[in-house]
């Protein structure tokens, strides 16, 4: 594979722990949990392809394509085996990863897309399409929208359920990657028409993996924990309570504690 261009910054000491945002977000959308993390490990987080400032990938683009591009990231840096935290579609991403032997460590997998069935599929096509364009004919409006904690709520219904604890600055750096990205569409496309995400069967999990899921999550229903349980019995289920879609975003402390300690040596 080509050399991959991936945006990334470096933050602290110690241990390795890479960061893998979600759809139409970049590695800013961890800045609430950064700081506290890197006291105790060095934080790469990244921008997938196509994604803040990360130019796009040639060719197909899959999960499949995607993940590829960050275990080529990972080996181009001399990080191969680094403890990971995704969120979202960098949740799923992570989980894909775990199947592959020792590319990445202990994970952290928080509200990973693709586990949809039936009308589960055409709810999030429908909400998360709506709410993408939403967020790109209000760009003119936006400072003025996240600045009041009703319209906040409204824009964030599908993400958050703490809104009102949110910056403003987070919320419009976030609403400005979702409207800018040029991958979002394709990488949407991909995880609609893609196929089931698969599993490790017992015995073949050989690092610790955590998944964590938000009780109030409007875009990966919580449900769908139970399907990712089935295909990684080996597995740990994190419940974040009064927690949307993002935990490091409504819980960030919980969030925090919870990634040292499942990636503790």
């Amino acid at each position: 594979m080509a050399t991959v261009l991936i945006n990334y910054i470096r933050r602290g000491q110690g241990k390795s722990l890479l960061l893998v945002h979600g759809l139409g977000s970049n590695w800013r959308s961890w800045r609430g949990i950064i700081a506290p993390l890197a006291a105790q490990r060095t934080v790469i987080a990244i921008d997938l392809p196509g994604f803040g400032k990360s130019p796009p990938l040639d060719g197909t683009v899959s999960v499949e394509t995607m993940a590829d591009a960050v275990a080529q990231f990972l080996r181009e840096h001399q990080l191969v085996g680094t403890d990971a935290v995704g969120s979202s579609i960098g949740a799923q991403l992570l989980l894909e990863l775990a199947r592959r032997d020792g590319v990445v460590g202990a994970v952290v997998s928080l509200g990973p897309g693709g586990f949809w069935k039936g009308w589960e599929r055409a709810l999030f096509q429908v909400s998360t399409c709506g709410s993408v364009r939403a967020v790109r004919a209000l760009q003119f409006a936006m400072p003025a929208i996240i600045s009041h904690a009703w319209s906040r709520r409204l824009l964030l219904a599908q993400l958050s359920a703490q809104s009102a604890s949110l910056t403003p600055a987070l919320v419009l750096e976030d609403m400005r990657s979702r409207a800018a990205s040029p991958s979002f569409d394709v990488v949407l496309r991909a995880l609609i028409r893609g196929p089931a995400p698969l599993g490790i069967a017992v015995g073949g999990l050989q690092r610790p993996l955590v998944i964590g899921w938000g009780r109030l999550d409007r875009i990966c229903l919580p449900r769908q924990a139970a399907r990712v349980q089935k295909l990684f019995p080996e597995a740990r289920l994190h419940w974040f309570e009064q927690c949307g879609h993002y935990p490091h975003w409504d819980a960030p402390d919980e969030t925090t504690r919870l990634i040292l300690e499942a990636t503790a040596d």
